[in-house]
């Protein structure tokens, strides 16, 4: 009999170690951290524009109010809310934005980014500038 609950009790503590080794870290339930490859869903190259302080306030396509210093963006067909990272080709900065307006309504151009995003790509001078735009997969909407 004490054979049978030594058995009993070695396979319980061994069951509970193999489970509590599968639990994720908290730093695997965070998700991948900044320097992760991302595989993007969409990318595209073309010339983009940004829009500024004279537009702030005015509501966007998605219904918000327009931020001029928010890194956001307007793209014609990704959806509301797709996390985009929008390279410089210029000079190799890029900027991740959100897309919560439609645009560009300029023929050739492909994304609208916000005034703090042209900012930090290096942009507000040239007004246009060729970039990449790729979708950032953890955003993808079925």
């Amino acid at each position: 009999m004490q054979h049978g609950r030594l058995f009993f009790w070695g396979l319980w503590i061994g069951l509970l170690a193999l489970v509590a080794g599968r639990v994720p870290t908290p730093e695997a339930r965070r998700g991948p951290g900044p320097d992760t490859l991302q595989v993007a869903l969409y990318v595209a190259e073309g010339r983009a524009s940004y829009y500024g302080a004279r537009w702030a306030g005015q509501r966007t396509a998605s219904g918000e109010a327009f931020d001029p210093e928010a890194l956001t963006a307007a793209h014609p067909t990704l959806p509301f809310g797709a996390r985009v990272r929008v390279t410089n080709l210029r000079n190799g900065r890029s900027v991740v934005v959100r897309i919560n307006d439609r645009g560009p309504h300029v023929p050739g151009r492909i994304i609208d980014v916000s005034y703090a995003a042209a900012r930090a790509l290096g942009m507000v001078r040239s007004g246009t500038v060729p970039v990449r735009i790729e979708w950032l997969p953890e955003t993808a909407v079925d």
